[in-house]
């Protein structure tokens, strides 16, 4: 696991700081490409890719925002773009995971968007598109997940666009404390 550069918040007993937990960054030897300038874990790609072609046949456009992101990205997101809209560490990790702690890092998180409607990329009414329905009926067979849905235990804002990849034994142990959270 990297070290976090410039927080000096407490960690919980369960090792979430601002309600995410640590995850550790994939090398870039683990990584595959799924959009221009994008990648995932290889074993989370070639599920996505699949998934979006079904989509594309059901007349649904499943775009890639955000795939992963490394932690050096993540603190630049965390402490300078989020920190120029004057919130705390707190408020800015309801919406952005500290770096050393995103999904984004392990590889196996995509950030979804619908084609058809743009304006609603990143944006909580992206679950009124027929992408996020499309998603909510057919992810799981390619085993991808919403990872903040309405009301989760970790206390991060909802999500409906972030959804990650648990179609692996490596996956299902990264994520097991969230999912165990959860339960």
């Amino acid at each position: 696991m990297p070290p976090v550069i410039g927080l000096d918040a407490r960690m919980g007993p369960d090792g979430r700081l601002l309600g995410h937990f640590p995850y550790a960054e994939l090398p870039d030897s683990e990584l595959a490409p799924v959009a221009p300038g994008l990648a995932l874990h290889r074993d989370a790609a070639g599920p996505l890719l699949a998934m979006q072609r079904d989509a594309a046949q059901d007349g649904v456009s499943l775009v890639v925002l955000s795939a992963f992101r490394p932690v050096g990205l993540q603190k630049e997101l965390f402490f300078d773009v989020k920190a120029e809209r004057s919130q705390s560490a707190r408020e800015r990790a309801m919406v952005s995971a500290p770096p050393g702690f995103s999904e984004h890092s392990t590889g196996y998180a995509v950030d979804l968007g619908d084609g058809s409607e743009p304006a609603t990329n990143l944006a909580p009414s992206f679950d009124q598109t027929a992408a996020f329905a499309w998603l909510q009926a057919h992810g799981a067979r390619y085993h991808f997940t919403l990872s903040f849905p309405r009301n989760n235990p970790q206390g991060v804002s909802y999500e409906p666009w972030h959804w990650r990849f648990e179609g692996s034994a490596e996956a299902l142990k990264v994520f097991e404390p969230a999912q165990r959270l959860s339960r």
